[in-house]
């Protein structure tokens, strides 16, 4: 793998689960189809595409990198709107999948393997960063996020699930059951302060926040309706509770002037 060209940060140890999960053929085959297949799963991935296009700013000619791209949804999302679109993964199984889903739509994509801990590129040669679904499970979030701010020229995009929220409590038990040995996805929840804070380091301001749900995506997927979700999710929101608890959260921070 290549060294980044600013930090030589090394990039974190592959036994890590965020490493040997996602590199298994079965799941990236699979990925798509276990994360937004059927109602809710369409409602997640569109409402995630919203907010990820509107932070994004004005697209055509855009040069943007999507860091841990997974199966290409956000880059070829992006570049089916006209940006000029770079998708690095450390799975090479999730790059060929993604590979294969940007030809089927006929959209432009650059891949390439890249770790989200020592991106391979010079600072600011991306107009835009962009990682989704990435901080909640690296082994070292903040040095992934450093690495976004370096490569972005203008703003960063990310998410996160929210430690306020309801998915607290499940990545508290998973976090337990990793402990003891058990197979699971042990993910992190962050602070929006927390990751604000780790932006300005940075030389990053917030701009624009956006939040999912007020309960758990995966009380909805056993639900199974859409109508039922939006309706429920409306009234939490009208009496404030989305603002509160809201997750996962979607941030958009810019380069201050003086960076």
């Amino acid at each position: 793998m290549t060294r980044p060209l600013a930090t030589g940060r090394a990039a974190s140890p592959r036994g890590h689960y965020s490493y040997t999960v996602y590199a298994d053929a079965e799941m990236a085959n699979r990925f798509d189809d276990l994360r937004f297949a059927g109602p809710i799963g369409e409602l997640v991935a569109e409402s995630q595409a919203r907010a990820l296009l509107a932070f994004v700013g004005p697209i055509a000619g855009r040069r943007v990198l999507d860091v841990g791209t997974g199966t290409g949804r956000a880059a070829i999302a992006l570049a089916s709107e006209g940006a000029l679109v770079t998708g690095i993964d450390a799975s090479e199984a999730m790059l060929r999948v993604a590979r294969e889903r940007a030809a089927a739509r006929e959209v432009e994509v650059t891949f390439a393997a890249g770790d989200a801990h020592a991106i391979p590129y010079p600072d600011q040669s991306f107009d835009v960063a962009v990682s989704l679904r990435v901080l909640m499970h690296a082994p070292d979030w903040r040095v992934c996020l450093a690495e976004l701010c370096r490569v972005a020229r203008d703003r960063v995009v990310i998410d996160f699930p929210a430690r306020g929220s309801a998915a607290a409590i499940q990545a508290f038990g998973r976090r337990l059951l990793a402990r003891t040995g058990a197979n699971v996805e042990a993910y992190r929840v962050l602070g929006e302060r927390q990751v604000a804070a780790e932006c300005a380091r940075h030389g990053y301001r917030v701009e624009a926040i956006d939040r999912q749900f007020v309960l758990p995506i995966a009380l909805h997927k056993k639900i199974g309706s859409r109508a039922g979700t939006e309706r429920l999710e409306g009234a939490l929101r009208s009496i404030g509770l989305l603002r509160a608890f809201g997750s996962p959260v979607t941030m958009m921070a810019r380069r201050c002037a003086s960076s």
